[in-house]
């Protein structure tokens, strides 16, 4: 089937159906065009929460499509690649925390929302990388176990002077965003500042401009006055940072910053996930209800 037939017919079931499409920000352009939401993870876990559709199609990796089932436990959430896993959630088993937490008593444990729902059933409270600074800084606690990307607990401890027990975990793709991109980056367009997501490297956020998740992103690229921008994260961001503000630039720190799980997805097989109804996602009762409740913490914390 061709592209625009396959677009038609998604527009056709999601009316029958009475569907709803998320997509992540790192997803296919393609993908980013035929959703009726794109954002990060905040974003869609507000927006799964409140969803009044029947079916949500998650276009993203498979802990968001977990994440929306765990808010929406009511609704048929299916994911088009169950496939497209995230290497950094994947870090992290709930076994592993459980050990982490016995050698680490009375701890709290706050966990990126980038991880397993088991992960999240065994969480204090969630965090994504927009509010992890505020949300730590606003604990009593002055030591905390941290969970699973070294690099954005790296950041939260030195931005709140805390105690941090981080694992060492990390997004490859922001892994491999090095200090000598910015700088070929930066020769390339001098007047431009760089935005670096906290999953990258220490000396990268060092060497950035500004620190900013990729929905602050969003958010700054609509009210700066710059005409320029280098976006160190996963490249997927610049289809929308393009598409919504037209007057402006945005480079790749590193083009080849792309996330081949992200990339899994495509408008034919959200086409198939909405015409079959599967695969849908499925999250036990009692890991839901415990994870959902770390999860509602940093919703209402927002």
């Amino acid at each position: 089937m061709e592209q625009d037939q396959l677009r038609k017919e998604i527009g056709r079931l999601k009316q029958e159906k009475g569907a709803v499409i998320f997509a992540h920000n790192y997803q296919p352009a393609e993908v980013q065009d035929i959703a009726d939401v794109v954002g990060d993870s905040l974003e869609l876990s507000r927006l799964a929460a409140e969803a009044e559709a029947r079916i949500i199609v998650l276009a993203g990796v498979y802990f968001m499509a977990e994440t929306a089932k765990i808010l929406a436990p009511d609704k048929k959430v299916i994911i088009p690649d169950p496939q497209a896993g995230c290497p950094l959630a994947d870090m992290a088993s709930r076994a592993d925390l459980i050990e982490m937490k016995n050698k680490f008593p009375g701890r709290k444990v706050v966990s990126y929302v980038n991880t397993t729902a088991g992960v999240k059933a065994e969480t204090d409270i969630c965090c994504t990388s927009a509010n992890a600074v505020k949300l730590v800084n606003s604990l009593p606690d002055e030591e905390i176990i941290f969970v699973p990307d070294r690099n954005l607990a790296s950041y939260v401890r030195l931005k709140t002077g805390k105690r941090i027990i981080a694992w060492n975990g990390y997004c490859p793709i922001h892994e491999e965003i090095r200090l000598e991109h910015l700088l070929t980056a930066r020769a390339s367009h001098p007047e431009a500042p760089i935005w670096a997501h906290p999953e990258c490297r220490p000396e990268v956020l060092e060497s950035a401009d500004r620190v900013l998740s990729t929905g602050q992103m969003m958010k700054e690229a609509r009210t700066t006055s710059v005409r320029e921008v280098i976006v160190a994260t996963e490249t997927g961001l610049l289809h929308r940072l393009s598409r919504e503000n037209p007057d402006k630039k945005f480079y790749p720190a590193r083009a080849e910053a792309i996330c081949q799980e992200m990339k899994k997805n495509s408008v034919e097989k959200v086409y198939l996930s909405l015409l079959e109804e599967k695969p849908e996602i499925e999250v036990d009762e009692e890991t839901a209800a415990r994870a959902r409740a770390a999860i509602n913490r940093m919703i209402q914390f927002v």
